[in-house]
């Protein structure tokens, strides 16, 4: 499985430290929350953030998660900035196909997230046009949630829909994910976790040695 590092996680004052070490470590991708304060009652990050992370780590995987009321007015701003997977939740758009249809043409990858309360089944017409699915497991919006009861079962169905379908999406998970979870995780089929320092990152040797520990026993 991909560590996919939240960077909602990262102390503001040392975010360059911290992201350094995430590097260090081997994370293959960064997680950035984009939220507009509506969709969800948080404020969180700039789109120039994106912009500057791309400029100093090229190689780093942008998994751009939008909580937004209106995603496709993000999408062409997003792609300048240089994201390489956009999701956003089907919930904040009647217009999921052509939102699905704006990302991929603006060059960059696109997903669909599933909250807590809306039925897995809900993706199935739109699992054959999007490159990953994540499921949040904890309610969107604030970091350090615990992780939901009954999100192991949601997984393994969004697996069973992935088999059923012959699609290639790669499933994501998103919050309150620890290595006994993340095990379970891994059996089911799951290919990307977001990783944060509330869970995978709460090591005593620090973020580097955290994200190595993530590649020995999740990778």
């Amino acid at each position: 499985m991909l560590n996919s590092a939240s960077i909602i996680n990262c102390s503001f004052l040392h975010m360059k430290e911290e992201l350094d070490q995430l590097v260090a470590g081997g994370t293959p991708m960064f997680h950035i929350d984009l939220m507009d304060g509506h969709y969800v009652p948080n404020l969180c990050m700039p789109i120039k953030l994106i912009e500057e992370l791309k400029k100093n780590y090229p190689q780093i995987i942008m998994d751009v998660h939008i909580m937004v009321t209106d995603p496709s007015s993000y999408v062409r701003r997003l792609a300048d900035a240089g994201a390489d997977y956009v999701s956003f939740h089907t919930d904040a758009t009647r217009f999921v196909r052509r939102t699905i249809n704006e990302i991929r043409a603006a060059g960059m990858k696109p997903g669909i997230l599933i909250n807590p309360s809306q039925r897995i089944d809900h993706i199935e017409p739109f699992i054959k046009y999007v490159d990953m699915i994540t499921l949040m497991t904890v309610e969107p919006g604030f970091a350090g949630q615990p992780f939901l009861e009954g999100g192991m079962e949601r997984l393994q169905e969004i697996a069973d829909l992935r088999r059923k379908h012959g699609c290639e999406f790669l499933i994501n998970v998103d919050g309150g994910i620890d290595y006994e979870k993340g095990r379970r995780c891994k059996e089911i089929g799951v290919d990307v976790i977001v990783g944060t320092v509330h869970n995978i990152f709460r090591q005593p040797e620090g973020l580097t040695e955290a994200c190595r520990r993530f590649n020995r026993e999740l990778g």
